[in-house]
């Protein structure tokens, strides 16, 4: 599957079919099972949208689309490239609101 202009997207496009995903946050899954094992998703946090603590059993990529985002470890803008190793832990905060592209090696598991 080719995803082209991620980077450039209309990401309110409403032809685009989001889910919802928690409180605040929509996904758009691009590649594989997001239950289990390697996937691939775009995720759309609305301003003050919170992700709660949880633990990478595979390493995870994150690159900020739009917006940013700010987790235990600092704040990220567009253009950031965040990679969270297995066993890491973390929660997410995004006061502005942001889209991210994820690429889980496998499910994370909420704390």
């Amino acid at each position: 599957m080719l995803w082209k202009n991620l980077v450039g997207m209309d990401f309110d496009n409403p032809e685009l079919h989001w889910q919802d995903f928690r409180e605040g946050v929509d996904i758009l899954p691009l590649y594989g099972d997001t239950s289990q094992g390697c996937s691939s998703a775009l995720l759309r946090y609305q301003p003050g949208a919170k992700i709660p603590e949880h633990l990478h059993v595979g390493t995870e990529f994150l690159l900020v689309l739009r917006g940013s985002q700010t987790d235990d470890r600092g704040h990220y803008t567009a253009g950031s490239l965040l990679i969270n190793p297995v066993d890491s832990t973390h929660k997410i905060f995004s006061e502005e609101g942001c889209v991210v592209l994820a690429i889980w090696e496998n499910p994370v598991k909420f704390i």
